[in-house]
């Protein structure tokens, strides 16, 4: 593979040079013989974003093939780390500018009625996607699908450009799929699914000679000394042709990581990156660099925090906690009328769209949770910060709504952000660092706040979001 470390990122390199017209045998440049010793067979590999059109042996003959290839190619060796990242893999590698892919709204996680409160509850995150899914949603701009934070994936298309000594050239390309799954809520087992997939060559390369390595690991944890267990198999030491006839070329790699290993005090946070290393042996007498590189990564994370599901095993402490992805979460609130939770979902649809014409009055107000870069952050270990919250949001609704705001009892002051977010009104008290009133007060319907609170309550613990910075959340209102 063809790869150049610039800074944290790994960059196929130029290849315009190296495939000259004269390599190609086109043009007005004179022929290269097969006896210069200088010059052999040779293939030119690209990492590429999934779909990009195979050049045609027309196209590579006039040099437009290659200079197609080396957009898309320049294309996918931007920033690996998708920007939805959280916690200590956000700051392992550059962030994509550009989001991810993410799962759908949730099956109205409003779907209960106002009629029916007891089974009030945020639906489960899906923990399972088709190898169909994850083609559905790459290429284009996203290099990653975010379905939930038990379910993501990503994929590269690796193309081979052959040049034999007389000049002839032929292509081969496949496709990596990599889904990774938490298959139950008490799982502390990944699976990392590998599917190799989309095998179309042009021409008769010798690709039963090219044999494709991936060493898959974690290659960096925090804590720095975690005990890892790896199980299954990745799609290691096989060739093109091989895995062309595999029909499905289908592995399973599973990382495991035991409780007790963590830091965070008592959430037990392991965080990781799961980095393979994929790279190409050629066909004896072709050249071409074979140097391995790290196209993609992934960020997992295991915790035993004892205010979320599962934090005894069950009674076996050596199955505490559970595993998830450090990727932002996503709350979907809806304003439709069927909506427990719609006077809520109404409230923050304002706080987006007009800021500053909430209450208390900031004509620069801009909150938190509406966009990946800005998200929300859960409290669980300061309660007199939650309290504080609370405290400042009732009595701005009094100012603002007169100390009689709650209309017979029938209104509940809501707050955005969250009272039980590091956002929430006693923000600037506590750090200093950002401005005063930026957030929003309204009273709205007191059943629709509290079913509002019970669904936010229960997305908590669904997607095991923890305590601090060094997790986050977004809103998302339909």
């Amino acid at each position: 593979m063809r790869f150049k470390r610039s800074g944290d990122r790994w960059r196929p390199l130029k290849v315009a040079s190296l495939l000259t017209a004269a390599a190609l045998g086109v043009g007005a440049m004179p022929a290269v013989s097969s006896a210069d010793p200088s010059v052999g067979p040779r293939v030119e590999t690209f990492v590429l974003p999934v779909g990009t059109p195979t050049p045609t042996p027309t196209e590579l003959e006039s040099g437009e093939g290659l200079q197609q290839l080396e957009r898309a190619a320049s294309e996918a060796g931007g920033p690996r780390n998708a920007l939805e990242t959280v916690g200590s893999a956000a700051g392992y590698a550059a962030k994509s500018a550009k989001p991810s892919a993410v799962g759908a709204a949730l099956p109205a996680a409003s779907g209960k009625t106002a009629a029916a409160p007891a089974g009030l509850a945020y639906p489960d995150p899906p923990r399972s996607m088709s190898l169909q899914e994850c083609k559905d949603h790459m290429g284009g701009d996203a290099k990653y699908y975010l379905k939930s934070r038990f379910s993501v994936c990503t994929a590269l298309q690796i193309t081979q450009v052959w040049i034999s000594s007389r000049g002839r050239a032929g292509t081969s390309s496949l496709t990596f799929y990599i889904r990774g799954s938490v298959p139950k809520e008490t799982s502390r087992t990944i699976n990392f699914d590998w599917d190799v997939t989309d095998f179309v060559k042009v021409g008769n390369p010798p690709t039963s000679g090219l044999t494709y390595t991936v060493k898959s690991d974690l290659p960096k944890t925090w804590p720095a000394r975690v005990r890892v267990n790896y199980g299954g198999t990745t799609p290691n030491a096989k060739s093109y042709d091989q895995l062309a006839r595999m029909r499905p070329a289908h592995f399973t790699h599973t990382v495991t990581v035991a409780p007790g290993q963590g830091n965070s005090g008592r959430t037990d946070l392991v965080e990781a990156i799961y980095e393979p290393t994929i790279s190409g042996k050629l066909p004896p007498g072709w050249l071409g660099d074979s140097q391995g590189g790290k196209p993609f990564m992934m960020a997992p994370r295991w915790d035993a925090a004892p205010y979320l599901k599962n934090s005894t095993g069950g009674g076996t402490p050596a199955k505490r906690g559970a595993a998830s992805f450090a990727y932002l979460g996503f709350l979907h609130y809806s304003t439709k009328v069927t909506a427990p939770e719609r006077g809520v979902a109404q409230h923050i649809k304002s706080v987006f769209t007009n800021p500053s014409r909430t209450k208390p009055t900031n004509p620069a107000k801009k909150v938190a949770g509406q966009e990946p870069k800005y998200p929300l952050h859960r409290i669980v270990a300061d309660a007199a910060r939650h309290d504080r919250n609370r405290q400042l949001a009732v009595a701005d609704c009094k100012r603002y709504f007169g100390p009689r705001y709650s209309e017979n009892n029938t209104k509940d002051c809501d707050e955005f952000p969250f009272a039980s977010t590091y956002e929430g009104a006693a923000e600037f008290e506590y750090t200093g660092d950002v401005m005063k009133n930026n957030y929003s007060v309204l009273p709205v319907n007191k059943k629709q706040n509290g079913d509002a609170g019970t669904l936010l309550k229960s997305f908590y613990a669904k997607n095991r979001i923890i305590d601090g910075m060094e997790d986050g959340f977004v809103v998302q209102i339909d």
